[in-house]
């Protein structure tokens, strides 16, 4: 049983909507169950006891009555003291968006880095919900009430222990994975020094990431049409040209009221958003709710310090759009599942790396053929010649490596800035 409250007091982007329920029905089938009816509140305030009135309460229980249902998923974010009384109310379990989202992800996670992350935010979202979790909070040595005799004093509430046990449970979680980043911020400066740029696939959930990951590197990672089906990382290489190769990354797809300790237990995977040289903003255009999946995307990377990085937006599914398709510089239209369009990505891909490329051919004397054996490791020596002066190579590479290469390009003069006189 799916219900959803629209309130003139909340936010815009909290309030439950045909859209937004459907989304949570999606998610609801992702985790294996079945929705079987759904319910809308209207009301200019959540009520502060049981969320969506007394009223709604008693319809709900009616209808999960007669539906037979087991489960209650509320599209909104609960507190915990109103999912316990609508827990007794209706006397079905009662989860909300954040709850259900943390069950997928739990589900889903494969490496022990997605898992440690996982069970970091489960932790945090449990923690303020212990009180009405525990029917066991009587004191472990009773300081009152109908205590037997004898058994009277200090004490600590069981509730106050598991509240200790979680808090301990999350500082070891939080060191696991800070030693997590601390190895992928080694794998990074290896990867910098190798000179091979990084590229990003992100986007809302379902738009087509992995899809378009496997259309490009002919790989075959499981792509199905369900929310959150990629939750590990995947990076591949893509050849982009003779001279040019990438590492193509694909990362966990974003929704729109993902829980805050979701997004930061996921910083150790979606901080490699900020250290890539570009990112592919990947926008399922026959959803018609893109824009504002778009806007939910944008929100998170902004969120994430990526905003800065070069971005290419890409309108998946264009075959499956009747319209005007989108158009401009950094924005490319394809279908990943029959690979239109692929070649004008690649192009523009090429083109946004080669902003910081130099193609040129440089004469390097015998005595610095060390150097040769440095292009040939961090950069793409493309032709090679072995003179009476020295070595003549035509290189192509990125700014850092050309600095250390310059003096050895015949005729090269250093760019004057805006501010220096002719």
């Amino acid at each position: 049983m799916l219900a959803g409250l629209a309130a003139a007091s909340m936010p815009e982007q909290e309030r439950s909507s045909d859209i937004s329920m459907d989304e949570l029905a999606a998610l609801v089938d992702t985790a294996g169950g079945e929705t079987v009816a759904m319910l809308i509140q209207n009301r200019a305030t959540p009520e502060p006891r049981s969320f969506i009135g007394d009223g709604k309460v008693q319809e709900l229980k009616e209808l999960i009555a007669i539906n037979e249902c087991d489960l209650a998923v509320f599209d909104n974010e609960l507190s915990p003291s109103q999912m316990r009384v609508l827990s007794e109310e209706l006397g079905v379990k009662v989860l909300d968006r954040s709850g259900l989202i943390l069950d997928i992800f739990a589900q889903r996670a494969q490496t022990r880095e997605g898992q440690l992350q996982v069970e970091l935010a489960q932790y945090k979202y449990l923690l303020p919900r212990l009180t009405g979790m525990w029917t066991h909070l009587v004191r472990q040595t009773a300081s009152g009430g109908a205590s037997p005799i004898g058994t009277r004093g200090p004490g600590e509430t069981q509730l106050e222990t598991d509240r200790r046990h979680i808090r301990r449970k999350i500082q070891k979680l939080e060191e696991e994975l800070a030693a997590v980043r601390k190895v992928r911020s080694t794998q990074r400066r290896r990867r910098e020094k190798n000179a091979m740029p990084v590229v990003a696939l992100v986007g809302y959930t379902n738009a087509g990431k992995s899809s378009l990951l496997n259309c490009l590197t002919g790989d075959s990672i499981p792509a199905n049409n369900r929310l959150f089906d990629t939750l590990d990382t995947t990076t591949r290489r893509l050849k982009l040209s003779d001279a040019q190769e990438v590492l193509l990354s694909d990362t966990v797809g974003f929704i729109r009221k993902l829980p805050t300790h979701l997004v930061e237990a996921f910083k150790a995977t979606l901080e490699e958003l900020k250290f890539a040289d570009v990112l592919l903003h990947v926008i399922d255009i026959s959803n018609p709710e893109w824009e504002t999946q778009a806007e939910v995307v944008d929100k998170l990377i902004r969120q994430l310090g990526a905003e800065s990085t070069p971005c290419i937006r890409i309108f998946n599914k264009c075959d499956a759009y009747v319209g005007i398709l989108p158009h401009g510089e950094d924005v490319v239209c394809l279908s990943a599942r029959t690979g239109e369009g692929t070649d004008v990505l690649v192009e523009k891909l090429s083109a946004m790396l080669d902003r910081g490329r130099h193609d040129v051919t440089v004469e390097i004397p015998y005595a610095r053929a060390a150097l040769i054996d440095l292009l040939q490791r961090e950069g793409a020596v493309l032709e090679m010649e072995y003179t009476d002066r020295g070595i003549s190579a035509k290189i192509s590479v990125r700014d850092e490596l050309f600095g250390k290469v310059k003096e050895f390009v015949p005729g090269y003069v250093e760019p004057k800035e805006e501010w220096e006189d002719d």
